[in-house]
């Protein structure tokens, strides 16, 4: 788990999403996010090693699909996600958020 949130840049970035797994959907916000992965501010209950999907919706209002893996939880507070199947364009969008948040 460490080493793999080290890898890549992240940025405290606060966005919309909604999530699907096993025990339901979910409405909640990153609490931040890199290319890797990101850390999903909720309530809802996950289990380690789970595969989401999941929406954000990025600054401008445009919505991207993603997936995911649960790499940790923090229970009644959120869980890491590492990203699953991302898009080079999904890839790109997230990598210019964290350069952007930078600056």
């Amino acid at each position: 788990m460490g080493d793999d949130r080290r890898k890549h840049k992240r940025a405290p970035l606060l966005l919309d999403m909604v999530w699907e797994g096993g025990a339901g959907k979910y409405e909640a916000r990153t609490g931040d996010i890199g290319v890797g992965g990101c850390f999903i501010d909720s309530i809802g209950q996950v289990t380690v090693g789970e595969n989401i999907n999941f929406k954000l919706c990025l600054p401008g209002g445009r919505w991207i699909e993603f997936q995911g893996e649960v790499t940790y939880e923090f229970p009644n507070m959120g869980f890491g996600v590492r990203f699953t199947n991302m898009s080079e364009e999904a890839a790109i969008l997230i990598a210019q958020l964290v350069d952007s948040s930078a600056t």
